[in-house]
């Protein structure tokens, strides 16, 4: 049954990699994206908040093709929708922009068709559009995720975040597309570097899943991307060798960057430290930046109830963080 009134949902942004966990490492952060659905005699789009500036509001739109194919697959004819979004997701920043559309966008459609697919279904999906695991997986399930993909069927495992985890990050005032982060990426790895990235990326996991926070700063190296990345981003080397200096439990760049990502214990008095230290290395290279202070998000993709009464802007009032 279709749902008249429409559907409302509510997205984490996502971090991927977390250093040395490369597309198979992922974690919800507590910044979040909006999207509203519903069907429509003529297909309208209501944008909202500088993020989305510049996206288009026709049929080519990500978030209308992402809903058509749930309903492709389900065997159900919505043509013309009326789509009203926020955003505090930064675009090609490494947080996960388009990860947390294709999340809600699948969410919010299969809702609004009575939810005939599962989770496991829409992680698939997910999977083949963003082409990896990790931020469409942390979007969905939240808390932190390891994952696969076969090029079919994606699996993960979910694991909570430790108590005490928070999350500083570092946006530098530039868009760094994915494609172009990946272009600069070796073709093949040698065998020693591959070994390195699997006992850190073991290491890393198990430490997160057992809250052993003082294994992060050794298991978050990395040999596979970051080096190579570095080049794109200045000041992203100085920042990784020396940010445990200054209060980091570990430093890693966010997904494809040019975030800057550090974990740190919400215990530690080094907070404001470290988020100079971010900022003033970033501007000694000519960068303009900011910072957030973020926590991991334990819950995925949520469904929000829907008040005729109250706008979707009315209904997240107070949660923005613009």
């Amino acid at each position: 049954m279709i749902r008249s009134e429409g559907t409302r949902v509510k997205i984490p942004a996502s971090t991927a990699n977390l250093g040395p966990g490369f597309d198979t490492l992922g974690m919800a952060l507590t910044l979040y994206a909006w999207i509203e659905m519903k069907p429509a005699e003529t297909t309208l789009f209501h944008f909202h908040g500088d993020n989305l500036e510049g996206l288009p509001k026709d049929k080519s739109n990500l978030i209308y093709k992402v809903a058509q194919s749930v309903f492709a697959e389900a065997g159900v004819s919505i043509p013309e929708l009326e789509i009203t979004m926020y955003s505090d997701i930064p675009l090609t920043r490494g947080l996960g922009s388009s990860a947390s559309a294709i999340v809600g966008a699948l969410f919010a459609a299969n809702l609004l068709i009575g939810s005939p697919l599962g989770l496991e279904k829409l992680f698939d999906m997910a999977t083949a559009l963003e082409n990896h695991p990790d931020n469409v997986g942390a979007s969905l399930f939240g808390g932190i995720i390891t994952a696969i993909w076969d090029g079919f069927h994606a699996t993960a495992l979910r694991i909570e975040p430790p108590a005490n985890l928070e999350v500083l990050v570092a946006i530098p005032d530039f868009q760094l597309s994915t494609s172009k982060a990946r272009e600069v990426l070796p073709k093949q790895v040698g065998m020693s570097d591959a070994v390195y990235n699997i006992s850190r990326t073991s290491l890393l996991t198990a430490a997160l899943a057992a809250g052993r926070l003082d294994l992060i700063k050794e298991s978050m190296r990395d040999r596979l991307h970051q080096p190579f990345r570095a080049s794109l981003i200045p000041g992203m080397a100085r920042i990784l060798e020396e940010a445990t200096l200054h209060g980091a439990l570990g430093t890693a760049l966010s997904g494809a960057g040019p975030t800057l990502l550090s974990l740190v214990d919400r215990n530690s008095n080094q907070a404001e430290e470290l988020e100079a230290f971010l900022l003033s290395v970033l501007a000694n290279e000519g960068i303009p930046a900011k910072t957030l202070l973020l926590k991991p998000c334990t819950d995925g993709v949520t469904e929000l109830t829907m008040v005729k009464e109250n706008s979707l802007l009315d209904m997240i009032k107070g949660e923005v963080k613009a």
